[in-house]
């Protein structure tokens, strides 16, 4: 039955509740945009070719773009914000409808609009219908710098070409196996999922080792993934008083349990274990580095992120500036890297400059602070957020007519859920729960 006196202060208290993981929540979404428009530059060039284009120290700022004056994301970032719009989707179809299905199958839903984006243009898409079966989920296919190919890998989109021709999409990417790659691609984007749910952490490792697996079947191509889920969720809502190398110690142990007799796993423990054992020598980065390798594969691409986080776990800067100056794939290490330390420092803990000349940054900010929040929805409730309603059910970006989501036999209803949402978004420009840098856009 609907109450607005239970169901609009019940409302109100789960979004307090949630507000206090914001910052972590936005210094793990912007983080991670952050190292990899900074790596995306020199993605593929040599440590020797970087340091001979922008001096001694490597990249250590952004190379703009001349068109837009931002720097650019990649498809890391990209195929990151499509990972958080489908776990939201399959989140506000579950509370509304109780319609449920796991987050790597939404996910991998939301992944087929990100290949829309990067085969076909802004205009060709933009009035594309709306909603599962054969519409798009994704109110991102309504944002136009998508539409923009920044070097995708080459198994992701082979492997969402196949799904777009019928290829078998499974409920159990792990177990179907759909194919034997280990590149990054499938590490790269697990970061958005790893802050959506304060649920039992072994479940939520192994479903970001299932994201991963949606394009990437090899085990060293969706463990890396479980291990970074499992990194990430721990100090998003489990860090207490832990270090940052207790809770990657942490990680290994239970994705060893989770994957326990799983072909490379021990490779994967002993490269990370070397990460580790790095992080406390006194040797050049670049040296250490080395030993790891390029990142081309999600396990180097973790060993390098722990590596680099745990060397610089108070300096973000230093961290993801490490991070991009090797051999080998800048733009992912830099990404998860900046994902790791986002998280731990917070968004105060990265510089503004960062944010400021960040492509799309407001956007990032949205889906990080919608993250953060969760649908607060619910099937039976009277609390309603128009905004939700657009994004997560209409699946569109810019605002529409209020009568489209407004509910008929509570006259007081609305008022309260728009006083609700105002002081919600006055606490928010206040400073109390976003620190300066990500102010409201």
């Amino acid at each position: 039955m609907y109450d607005p006196k239970i169901d609009i202060p019940r409302a109100k208290e789960q979004i307090e509740k949630r507000e206090k993981h914001l910052e972590a929540i936005l210094g793990c979404i912007v983080g991670g945009a952050v190292g990899d428009a900074l790596g995306y530059p020199v993605e593929f060039m040599s440590e020797k070719a970087i340091k001979e284009k922008y001096g001694p120290k490597g990249i250590t700022e952004y190379e703009l773009d001349r068109k837009t004056g931002k720097a650019l994301i990649s498809d890391d970032t990209q195929m990151s914000m499509f990972t958080a719009v489908g776990v939201m989707v399959g989140d506000t179809r579950s509370s509304m409808r109780g319609v449920g299905s796991s987050p790597c199958i939404n996910a991998g839903q939301a992944y087929m609009d990100w290949l829309k984006t990067q085969t076909s243009t802004y205009e060709e898409n933009k009035d594309h219908p709306r909603g599962y079966g054969n519409g798009c989920i994704s109110w991102l296919c309504d944002v136009p710098e998508l539409y923009s190919r920044r070097a995708p890998g080459n198994t992701c989109l082979s492997q969402l070409n196949a799904y777009a021709h019928g290829a078998h999409y499974s409920s159990d990417f792990i177990a179907e196996h759909v194919n034997d790659s280990k590149g990054c691609g499938g590490i790269m984007r697990v970061a958005p999922f790893a802050v959506y749910y304060e649920l039992d952490r072994e479940m939520i490792a192994m479903e970001g080792a299932q994201i991963a697996a949606v394009t990437h079947g090899h085990p060293l191509g969706y463990m890396p993934a479980a291990v970074l889920t499992h990194i990430i969720n721990t100090i998003i809502y489990h860090r207490e008083n832990k270090t940052l190398k207790e809770i990657v110690t942490e990680a290994m142990e239970v994705c060893s349990k989770l994957f326990r007799g799983t072909r490379h796993l021990d490779e994967l423990v002993e490269l990370v274990n070397a990460a580790v054992m790095l992080a406390e020598n006194d040797k050049p980065d670049s040296a250490n580095i080395k030993l790891l390798g390029e990142g081309w594969v999600a396990e180097e691409t973790l060993a390098i992120a722990i590596y680099c986080a745990l060397r610089y776990q108070d300096d973000f800067t230093a961290g993801v500036v490490a991070a991009v100056n090797h051999n080998g794939d800048s733009d992912s290490t830099g990404a998860v890297t900046g994902n790791i330390l986002g998280a731990w420092l917070g968004g105060n803990g990265i510089d503004d400059h960062w944010v400021e000349n960040l492509e799309l940054k407001d956007v990032l900010i949205e889906l990080g602070t919608d993250l953060c929040h969760g649908c607060i929805m619910e099937e039976g409730s009277c609390y309603e957020d128009p905004d939700w309603i657009r994004k997560y059910i209409r699946m569109r970006w810019r605002p529409e007519d209020d009568e489209d989501t407004k509910l008929s036999g509570f006259p007081d209803l609305h008022r309260m859920n728009k006083a609700l949402r105002e002081e919600n978004t006055e606490r928010k420009r206040s400073g109390e729960t976003r620190k300066e840098t990500f102010k409201e856009i």
